[in-house]
């Protein structure tokens, strides 16, 4: 039994790493970008198949996520044991096929199809570049890393908002799928060709005993390991919840800003395109420099941060919906477009630096499965349905009432993070010395 060499604390991120993130970033923006194209031309798509808000919310959320979080598990487990990096570059180009495939769509049946398949490849995305992220950056740096890639979603979305409806109001809403899947073939390929596969555990600064002899955990003894962890199951719910309002407002803005508060697809193009780009990004960017500052005084701030920026972005949620233009509607847009996505870097990097290197793509697996699955599996599904339900009622408001009935969340969510925080300060005086 042989014991193996573990990282000294005097690792430093090197070029290598940077590029490394960079390209992952990009993988990242292209996921993103595929998952948020149906929401973004949500009017011409509805116009064009005949769906109603519900089947929307089902489309772009349940069914979506039925796929996305279930097989992100084994796919998970599978790259733990393998490379990561091939992993990672399969995935990209089978759902950017199948983003091509949705394109090709003439039913809303066909279109489930390709949307579920789109689905099944982005699980095998994100989890695996959570790891290779934590083997490259150390745990100092790590959030902020960590914070970077997490700018694909607001990057791709905001892409997808100028360059999507750029091209459905040239052309028609087909051609984006079609351009858009090309360069996700070509960029997984790439991504097989240059991206390094870092060694697992090699940017950790505690030493690990490893050793070449030790068989692997099963799969069911990982899973279970990860749901026995109360701080991992929190930090996931708390997740969920705040997934639940990114994915419930983001999923329908575009056809909300477009159907009651007038804008065309050439505006949001250009003005919503901006917000999404700029604010979330910013916003994405900050939280993860916040809390690696305050993380180091004490680890409750991988909660407490998220807790505070949720409060924070309530009454201006509530002043967008409001708003009797759509300009007005932007203004306050900004703000919670900054503060909605606190949560993401900060929980991700805790639940990376809470497991060993070993079981990292699992565990962001098992992270995203709760995550996305109340999030994005029932956030949209819930804002389609209610505004189905309030159709009778409200008419063509009855979107506005589905997002005041959204409103709500942003409370649960903070407490969910409170509580977590006081789970962390309690574990964390239980293994003080």
């Amino acid at each position: 039994m042989i014991a193996a060499t573990v990282p000294d604390t005097s690792y430093k991120s090197t070029a290598g790493a940077r590029i490394t993130l960079g390209m992952l970033c990009f993988v990242y923006v292209l996921n993103f970008l595929d998952r948020q194209l149906i929401s973004i031309l949500a009017k011409p798509i509805q116009d064009g198949l005949n769906i109603t808000d519900g089947q929307l919310g089902l489309l772009t959320g349940f069914y979506f996520a039925l796929f996305y979080c279930f097989i992100a598990i084994p796919i998970g487990w599978l790259a733990d044991r393998t490379s990561r990096v091939k992993v990672l570059s399969a995935a990209c180009a089978i759902w950017s096929g199948a983003t091509a495939a949705c394109g090709m769509a003439g039913s809303y049946a066909q279109l489930v199809a390709a949307r579920m398949m789109v689905g099944v490849g982005e699980a095998g995305g994100v989890p695996p570049s959570y790891a290779i992220i934590s083997d490259s950056f150390p745990r100092d740096r790590r959030t902020t890393a960590m914070a970077i890639f997490n700018l694909g979603p607001p990057i791709g979305s905001a892409l997808g908002v100028a360059f999507g409806a750029s091209l459905a109001a040239a052309f028609n809403w087909r051609v984006p799928f079609y351009v858009i899947g090309a360069i996700g073939v070509v960029t997984a390929l790439v991504v097989y060709l240059t991206v390094r596969e870092p060694k697992r555990g090699e940017a950790d600064e505690v030493p690990v005993a490893v050793t070449s002899e030790v068989a692997p955990e099963g799969f069911v003894a990982t899973i279970t390991q990860f749901f026995r962890n109360p701080l991992l199951v929190m930090v996931s719910l708390a997740s969920g919840a705040g997934n639940f309002i990114t994915y419930g407002l983001l999923n329908f803005t575009v056809l909300f800003l477009m159907r009651e508060k007038g804008m065309t697809l050439e505006d949001v193009a250009l003005w919503y395109a901006l917000i999404v780009g700029i604010g979330m990004s910013a916003g994405i960017y900050a939280s993860g420099r916040i809390v690696d500052r305050f993380a180091r005084r004490s680890k409750t701030a991988f909660a407490t941060v998220p807790a505070a920026s949720l409060i924070l972005a309530l009454p201006f949620f509530l002043g967008f919906v409001w708003a009797p233009t759509w300009e007005v509607a932007l203004v306050f847009l900004v703000v919670p477009m900054f503060l909605n996505s606190f949560f993401l870097s900060a929980t991700v990097t805790f639940v990376q630096s809470e497991v060993a290197p070993e079981r990292r793509v699992i565990s962001g697996a098992l992270l995203l499965l709760v995550m996305n699955f109340i999030g994005l599996g029932l956030g949209p599904t819930y804002v389609g349905m209610a505004s189905d339900f309030f159709l009778p009622t409200y008419g063509e408001h009855a979107l506005q009432a589905a997002y005041y009935a959204l409103a709500p969340m942003y409370l649960i969510a903070a407490l969910l993070f409170l509580w977590l925080a006081r789970l962390i300060k309690r574990s964390a005086s239980e293994t003080a010395p």
